[in-house]
C-alpha cells in the first residue's frame, strides 16, 4: 500500500508537506498542493480513513438532513446547494452521508442516527423546526448549520428573501404596475420573509396592498398554481396587470391558465417568477436568483469550521441575490 513517506520521496518533499497537501492547508503553495495530488493519484495512494479517525478524533464524515416535504431536493434550489455543499465538502476531504432517523430499519431518531454513524456535523437544508427530533439534534452540541433558517446558536446560512421580493417588487413598480397580485407559499418562514418584502416594496411606492393582492399556492406545484390563476382570473373583471408566482416552476401552471383564458404573457398580464432555475431563461422569464450555488458552498465551509472550532463564534450569514430581468414584465406607460 503507497504511504505518505512514498509520496513525500516521489516528490521531494518532506512528508509533512504531503500531509499538508492532501489536508488542503493554507501554509502550502498551491502549485505543491497540485504537484502532491498528482502524485498521489498516480501512484494509487488511498487514505487509511481507520489510521487518520485514530489520530485525528475525526470520521471525516458529515451528514446532511432534509427532513422537509415535496418536491424535495428535484427542486433545483436545493438539489443546486447540495451539489455545491457536497463537492466543497469532498475537496476538503469529507464524505457526505444522508441522515435519517432509523438504525438498522428500526427508529432511532436524527441525533441517535447521526452518533452511530460517527458524523463530525450536519447540515439541514430544511425541517420542521418545531419537531422535537429536529430541536435535539440541534442542540446536541455536535457541529450543525442550518440552510435557509436561522436557528438558536447553529452556524445559518440564509438567502435575504425578504430582500429578494422586495428587489424584485420594486422592478416590477418601476415598469409602471400597480395592480400587482402575489400568489406566494404556504406558511413558512421563506413565505412570511418573502410577503413582508412584497409589503415593504408597494408601501414605499405608496400603493395600498388589498387582501386580495395576496392568494396562496404550494411551492413547485404546476397543478395547484394553474387552479389558483384560473379561478383568479375568473373571478376579476380585468386581470392584474402583473402577477408574481411562488417559483419558476409554479409559473407553467400559471402560464397554462392564463393562456386558457385568452390572454397572453407580458401583452396582456405580465408575469415574474423566484428561483432562476434553468428552464427559466427557455421561457424568458423575469425572476430572482436566489445564488444556491454560494449558499451550499458556504454552509459546507461553515460547517468544517464549526468541526475545526466547535466552541467559536456560530455566524449567521445572509447570501444576496440578483434580478434577472428578462421578456415577461411589460412596461406601462400611465401618461
Amino acid at each position: 500500500m503507497v504511504s505518505i513517506k512514498d509520496i513525500a520521496k516521489y516528490c521531494g518533499v518532506s512528508t509533512a508537506t504531503v500531509s499538508k497537501a492532501l489536508n488542503d492547508q493554507s501554509d502550502i503553495s498551491q502549485a505543491t498542493k497540485d504537484m502532491v495530488r498528482k502524485a498521489a493519484a498516480e501512484l494509487g495512494y488511498v487514505v487509511n480513513t481507520g489510521a487518520r479517525a485514530l489520530k485525528t478524533n475525526r470520521t471525516f464524515n458529515i451528514g446532511i438532513l432534509y427532513a422537509g416535504s415535496e418536491p424535495g431536493l428535484t427542486h433545483e434550489y436545493f438539489s443546486l446547494i447540495l451539489e455545491n455543499f457536497k463537492s466543497t465538502g469532498e475537496a476538503k476531504g469529507y464524505d457526505v452521508t444522508f441522515v435519517n432517523n432509523k438504525i438498522n430499519g428500526n427508529f432511532a431518531g436524527y441525533l441517535e442516527h447521526c452518533r452511530y454513524r460517527r458524523f463530525d456535523g450536519v447540515a439541514v437544508i430544511t425541517a420542521d423546526y418545531t419537531d422535537p427530533e429536529i430541536e435535539k439534534l440541534c442542540s446536541s452540541g455536535l457541529p450543525v448549520v442550518t440552510i435557509d433558517y436561522a436557528y438558536g446558536s447553529c452556524a445559518s446560512v440564509v438567502a435575504d428573501n425578504a430582500l429578494g421580493m422586495k428587489t424584485l417588487t420594486e422592478y416590477i413598480l418601476k415598469q409602471g404596475h400597480r395592480d400587482i397580485v402575489f400568489i406566494h407559499g404556504e406558511n413558512t418562514e421563506v413565505t412570511r420573509n418573502r410577503i413582508n418584502g412584497f409589503y415593504a416594496a408597494m408601501v414605499a411606492a405608496g400603493v395600498n396592498v388589498e387582501p386580495s393582492m395576496l392568494v396562496e399556492s404550494p411551492y413547485h406545484d404546476i397543478e395547484s398554481c394553474y387552479v389558483v390563476t384560473r379561478n383568479l382570473l375568473k373571478s376579476r373583471e380585468k386581470p392584474p396587470t402583473c402577477i408574481i408566482f411562488p417559483d419558476d416552476y409554479s409559473y407553467i401552471g400559471g402560464y397554462r391558465a392564463v393562456n386558457e383564458a385568452g390572454l397572453n404573457i407580458p401583452d396582456d398580464i405580465s408575469a415574474v417568477g423566484y428561483d432562476n432555475i434553468r428552464m427559466s431563461n427557455v421561457f424568458g422569464l423575469t425572476t430572482f436568483d436566489q445564488d444556491s450555488a454560494s449558499i451550499g458552498r458556504l454552509a459546507a465551509e461553515k460547517l468544517l469550521m464549526v468541526i475545526e472550532d466547535p466552541k467559536g463564534y456560530k455566524e449567521h450569514s445572509v447570501v444576496i441575490g440578483r434580478l434577472m430581468e428578462r421578456k415577461t414584465v411589460k412596461p406601462i406607460d400611465h401618461t
